[in-house]
């Protein structure tokens, strides 16, 4: 396959300039100026167009085993690549959990006969997600597994935790966490604050999120290992990591699209579909969630998508479930956001979908470096469209941005040098 004619924009490489990219052999031949396409070749006219390193999310919850009514790895992992997304990380909260090799190579096997975005298991950091129990870290990486998080839950006890970081060295194991004190959050379904006093809602408190952040920045320093937060959603923690980070901390965090967007406010008169967790929060965390990512603070944007069967999401707000889904707005919401509104340059857009998230866990890709995988996103910066969750590819409609119109669309997704989504 020869790009032709596109902006080629790879912070990997320091490339920003309009180039052809010949892909060939499952890798990327050559990326150049008049590039003759050999014969038999497929041409692709990306005039006007930005061809970047396939987008990366790192923070992806497929349902399967066990809930496939509200997601497959199939219907995922193509929901992924209409995104613009080239390969996803499948969380293990699954039911039951990924917490063998067999549960691991299961998905691994899933993700390949996928036909859509390249799929990569994670494992739980505990056996059931517990917190009682180390899994077997060597032998889930064996199976295919990139990373161990028991995302979904804390790893409540901080000797727990620090034998995780210690024993994750032994393979350079990256340790994702979802950060959340459940003695502070127990009972709350959104954000403490006036929000909901009006609604009549038990509120989670920042604290409940920044405490446990701030523990695990501290293990990761005294241990040495690899630390990635998941979806930081306060000021208080993006100024922790900050912090860390100039300390030399191994830390890597994700900032996502919804908490960078919208705050508690979007919970309206009790819009389950605004529920998630972390909750959405005030306009000063989400306003410090915009400078993370823009300052690389957060140097991952991570959808972290959920999806919920609509009757799931049709109950009290109180017992609705937490999560929407995201992998198919978030390009054209990370560009209308924050480059549009001038936070973030186009190459650091790709920075943070593309070469952070594939550094982050180690994955392949992340780059257009000749040699490398031939996993490539094509995206319209400038073609406008409106959200229409009845159009989405997910098996689950759980998005709160139904009707927004947004600026930026993915328009060919290539993985391995094959065509896995192309735009009508």
């Amino acid at each position: 396959m020869l790009i032709r004619g596109g902006r080629v924009v790879d912070p990997s490489q320091g490339t920003d300039a309009t180039l052809d990219v010949l892909l060939a052999g499952g890798v990327v031949a050559r990326v150049g100026e008049g590039i003759e396409a050999p014969e038999g070749a497929e041409v692709v006219d990306a005039s006007g167009m930005v061809v970047a390193p396939g987008l990366i999310d790192v923070h992806v919850h497929l349902r399967e085993p066990g809930q496939e009514h509200k997601e497959t790895i199939r219907s995922g992992a193509r929901a992924a690549a209409a995104g613009g997304f080239t390969a996803v990380v499948a969380m293990p909260n699954t039911d039951p959990p990924i917490d063998s090799p067999a549960a691991v190579g299961f998905v691994r096997a899933a993700g390949l006969r996928a036909d859509g975005a390249r799929v990569y298991p994670s494992g739980c950091i505990t056996m059931g997600q517990a917190g009682e129990q180390l899994t077997e870290f060597g032998e889930l990486i064996g199976a295919g597994a990139v990373c161990v998080t028991d995302d979904g839950r804390p790893v409540g006890n901080a000797g727990m935790m620090r034998m995780a970081l210690e024993y994750a060295q032994s393979f350079d194991l990256p340790v994702a966490v979802h950060a959340e004190e459940l003695a502070l959050s127990r009972g709350g379904s959104m954000n403490e604050g006036v929000v909901a006093t009006r609604l009549g809602l038990t509120g989670i408190p920042n604290i409940a999120e920044d405490v446990m952040i701030a523990r695990d920045l501290m293990l990761a320093e005294l241990t040495g290992g690899r630390l990635h937060i998941q979806h930081v959603a306060t000021r208080g923690g993006v100024q922790l990591i900050r912090a860390a980070r100039e300390r030399g901390v191994r830390v890597t965090a994700e900032g996502s699209p919804h908490h960078f967007t919208l705050t508690d406010e979007a919970v309206g008169s009790y819009r389950t579909n605004a529920k998630m967790n972390p909750p959405l929060r005030s306009e000063a965390d989400r306003d410090a969630v915009r400078r993370g990512v823009a300052d690389g603070t957060l140097d991952v944007i991570a959808t972290d998508h959920a999806p919920h069967h609509y009757d799931e999401k049709e109950q009290a707000f109180e017992d609705a479930p937490n999560g929407i889904v995201g992998l198919e707005t978030a390009l054209g919401l990370a560009y209308t956001e924050l480059v549009e509104s001038g936070l973030l340059s186009l190459n650091g857009l790709v920075e943070r979908m593309s070469c952070a998230p594939a550094r982050a866990l180690s994955l392949p890709g992340g780059t257009l470096r000749e040699g490398g995988v031939a996993d490539v996103t094509v995206f319209d910066p400038r073609r406008e469209w409106t959200v229409d969750p009845g159009a989405f590819l997910s098996r689950s409609r759980n998005t709160p941005f139904g009707g927004w119109t947004l600026r930026c669309r993915a328009v060919l997704t290539v993985v391995g040098g094959l065509t896995v989504w192309s735009a009508p």
